[in-house]
């Protein structure tokens, strides 16, 4: 049986590059078989360049109700055209994709300002997303051309992340980490996951910390379930190229650790975020608004292409396993 998926895009700050982004990825991927897209843009970015995608046909409607009475239609691209917040487009693209009237959702850079000034008290996309779903423990994971990182700490100051850093919240991260790794081409998933130390030098065996103690033996604990894990590993020495190809997924403790190298890598031009313990599909490009761009038609909309297109892989994959399990 065929599969089809309705996937919904955000398309973030009016300001910034997140329609620029969602064009030319949508232009580039074109219409396919067994997938249908529905996109947010705003009134203000209603003119803004590039235009529409000229390999779909279109249909402009006001509201998220309206799109949802759409029939499947893989070359039609449905535009919801609202000002209404980009927060608000998330909290209500998310909430329809936990009651599965869509099978996914991907999302353009959205300004954590840009949220609070709606008046929500969630602090990014990932919060929101908790919300929306009551899962208290989601994790940002991040899938490169190089290598993949998954982070066990969200968005939260440096000086509580070690604070809230946890043998439990790391035993949890290893396990989404682990669905990830198996989500990832067989090449690399065939190779172990690595754990990055907390501390400067891994701890110097204790010297400069003692959170790397209790990691080695929640490691140890969890091969026998997960298979091989390395660490924890020194982090100023982690990310070198010749470790790349050693590893499945880079676990980190904390924001700034595993993103820093990931983008200085990845950049604008490839690198997928994703939510992990969702109950549905969500990816995001891995950069931020660039409002210093908008309207110039010069944003490079590599990531934006390879979220959709994980998406509608992620979405196939799980239609067809639920297609299995009846």
């Amino acid at each position: 049986m065929a599969t089809k998926s309705r996937l919904l895009l955000t398309t973030g700050d009016p300001d910034g590059i997140g329609w620029e982004v969602t064009a030319k990825a949508l232009e580039s991927v074109g219409p396919s078989p067994g997938t249908q897209f529905f996109f947010y843009r705003s009134t203000k970015a209603a003119s803004a360049r590039p235009a529409l995608p000229k390999s779909f046909k279109h249909l402009t409607v006001s509201s998220l109700e309206e799109a949802a009475t759409v029939a499947f239609d893989p070359k039609l691209a449905v535009e919801i055209r609202n000002a209404k917040s980009p927060a608000y487009w998330v909290d209500e693209a998310a909430t329809a994709c936990f009651q599965s009237q869509f099978s996914g959702l991907v999302t353009a850079p959205l300004s954590k300002t840009s949220i609070i000034a709606a008046g929500f008290k969630d602090i990014g996309h990932t919060e929101i997303l908790a919300r929306v779903s009551g899962v208290r423990d989601l994790f940002m994971g991040f899938a490169g051309t190089k290598f993949n990182v998954v982070l066990m700490g969200g968005h939260e100051p440096l000086r509580t992340a070690a604070s809230s850093f946890s043998e439990e919240k790391m035993v949890k991260a290893l396990r989404a980490a682990n669905q990830f790794r198996l989500s990832l081409p067989a090449a690399v998933r065939a190779r172990p996951m690595a754990v990055v130390g907390l501390n400067p030098h891994a701890g110097e065996e204790g010297l400069l910390g003692g959170e790397e103690k209790w990691m080695r033996k929640v490691i140890d604990k969890l091969s026998g379930e997960l298979g091989e894990i390395a660490g924890p590993l020194v982090p100023d020495a982690a990310f070198l190229p010749h470790n790349w190809k050693r590893y499945s997924v880079y676990l980190c403790p904390y924001h700034d650790q595993g993103l820093i190298p990931f983008k200085m890598v990845h950049g604008f031009r490839g690198g997928v975020h994703l939510t992990l313990g969702l109950p549905f599909v969500r990816t995001s490009v891995d950069h931020g608004t660039a409002k210093e761009l908008f309207g110039k038609n010069k944003a490079e909309a590599g990531s934006m292409k390879d979220a959709i297109q994980t998406a509608m892989r992620l979405c196939k994959a799980k239609t067809a396993g639920q297609e299995k399990t009846k």
